[in-house]
């Protein structure tokens, strides 16, 4: 039996189509792992090669997040025609599974691991089921080590992605991440993620850990960070910004090789923060916490939600300011985008204010919804400068200036998010 594991490519009008750096997700590489080794298998990622739609395989799985749903389903509807089975999952098909069932043979919804096997075996027998829904969530002991062997590792510009732990114990209503995997922390046992981590190190001494955050449970962080400090990498990884009120565990992160942290701020407004339930955040400790995470080297990549009830157009400046002066080292600027599965999507479904379902347009660069204090086209003009400002030479002279640690990181992003724009804008 040979399987054909796809992920499809990024609209040509998203950002994230013109960037870079890319790496490999691990949801590919995963599944790949999970396969039983007699079935043969092939991962293509549309990113960084073409698929090869002559090959006739016994089934095609496609993984899909919002923005890559509708060039999923077009891929999905070719090896169809070709009487090809077609399984769908991820977390677009996970919260939509009747749309992408309109184009698939088979939809498995959540986390892979529970019924992946299951699946290749109904296959296997002819009884393909319609829908694969595990009765809990994985469980994250004796996970097999992901299939980077099967990547195209030379298109990428690192493969070292792992991933600890899944869930995280926020509930903010924006977050698609949060739902897919949960409101608690799961962890692998630390004695398999040294196994991995070793195996990664022989490769490359930078490791992206992909966790929503790495320190959800700060005990296990410690233990983590021990032997990350031994095996003397550089590591980057997203946690909350509530890191910096332990002073002990963010030395630990400093002195375990961790060169920056992707942090959620999304707001300078604390009753913004309120209304996405995004609790733990307060704006008067900011400046503070990223100044004592600065102090051990870590880097910090900020991430700002623009669009939020509350806001009006002024946000623009505020953000960049603050940005500027805090000597952000990179950011994601995201136009609230109301992904199916989160709370604020029935929200703006209930209140009638989602503008239009075009998927390609889910990518957090296109205004998708009603805004209450701006115009639709004040929030996208908005966020465009805000884009092209922070990415300006004279931004980064300011924010890079005095040189850190973390720089030999963000600076290259930095440049990797300009270079992104200037093709998105001649596109």
């Amino acid at each position: 039996m040979r399987i054909k594991i796809i992920c499809p490519k990024w609209p040509d009008g998203s950002l994230w189509r013109h960037f870079f750096f890319r790496f490999p997700y691990l949801s590919l590489t995963t599944l790949a792992a999970l396969t039983p080794g007699e079935i043969e298998v092939t991962i293509e990622d549309e990113n960084v090669q073409e698929i090869n739609f002559e090959e006739r395989p016994d089934l095609a799985a496609i993984s899909i997040m919002t923005p890559l749903a509708k060039r999923g389903y077009a891929i999905a509807d070719r090896f169809r025609d070709k009487s090809v089975p077609v399984v769908m999952g991820g977390f677009h098909a996970t919260w939509m599974p009747e749309e992408a069932g309109r184009h698939a043979d088979s939809v498995l919804l959540g986390e892979a691991e529970p019924s992946w096997v299951r699946l290749l075996e109904d296959l296997k027998a002819g009884s393909l089921q319609k829908f694969y829904r595990a009765d809990g969530k994985a469980e994250l002991t004796g996970l097999p080590i992901p299939r980077r062997d099967l990547l195209k590792k030379k298109s990428y510009f690192f493969t070292n992605t792992m991933q600890v732990s899944r869930g995280c114990p926020f509930q903010c209503d924006f977050c698609s991440v949060t739902a897919f995997f949960g409101h608690t922390c799961r962890f692998r046992p630390l004695e398999e993620v040294r196994k991995e981590a070793e195996l990664l190190r022989r490769e490359n001494d930078f490791i992206f850990f992909v966790d929503d955050n790495i320190i959800g449970n700060p005990a296990y962080a410690q233990d983590l960070f021990s032997f990350l400090k031994e095996l003397k990498v550089k590591w980057v990884s997203h946690a909350s910004i509530n890191i910096a009120e332990n002073e002990d565990l963010l030395k630990r992160a400093g002195e375990s090789g961790c060169h920056g942290l992707f942090i959620g701020f999304e707001s300078l407004s604390q009753e913004t923060l309120k209304r996405h339930h995004k609790m733990a955040n307060r704006v008067e400790r900011y400046k503070e916490q990223i100044r004592k995470i600065h102090d051990r080297g870590i880097g910090i990549e900020g991430s700002f939600i623009f669009g939020s009830d509350g806001e009006d157009s002024s946000v623009f400046q505020r953000v960049v300011d603050f940005c500027e002066e805090t000597k952000i080292d990179a950011a994601v600027f995201a136009i609230l985008t109301p992904y199916p599965g989160t709370a604020i999507y029935e929200q703006f479904l209930k209140e009638e204010r989602i503008l239009s379902r075009d998927w390609d347009l889910y990518d957090m660069d296109h205004v998708v919804f009603r805004p209450r204090n701006m115009t639709v086209e004040q929030l996208q003009e908005g966020h465009g400068w805000t884009n092209r400002r922070f990415y300006s030479y004279p931004s980064m002279l300011k924010r890079f200036w005095p040189l850190r640690r973390s720089h030999q990181v963000f600076l290259p992003s930095n440049w990797g998010m300009r270079r992104a724009w200037k093709h998105l804008m001649k596109s």
